[in-house]
């Protein structure tokens, strides 16, 4: 049975060869990248399209409160599911003038 110590040695040991072997496949792997980016001429939108929303995404902001709780001064916009403290009660008495 191994000790503690001798295990724990193994542990580095072992994490030490997964960092030499990641940094050594990482940087393989920069290159094949960027020699395809030049061989293909890619902008990086090519490769990473992002940033725009999508054709039928709406943006949405943040909508007023409409609702508050008298005693606790928590508010609803009356969007989305009720809160607890309005469930089972006239929304009317609890609308924000």
């Amino acid at each position: 049975m191994s000790s503690l110590k001798d295990l724990l040695n193994q542990i580095e040991t072992l994490q030490n060869q997964v960092s030499a072997v990641r940094q050594k496949e990482v940087g393989e792997a920069i290159s094949k990248v960027r020699i395809l980016v030049e061989e293909y001429q890619l902008k990086a939108s090519d490769v990473f399209p992002g940033g725009k929303a999508k054709s039928g995404a709406k943006k949405t902001g943040k909508v007023a409160a409409k609702y508050r709780d008298p005693l606790t001064g928590n508010t609803w916009s009356g969007r989305g599911l009720a809160p607890k403290w309005l469930a089972g009660k006239n929304k009317a008495d609890f609308l924000i003038a």
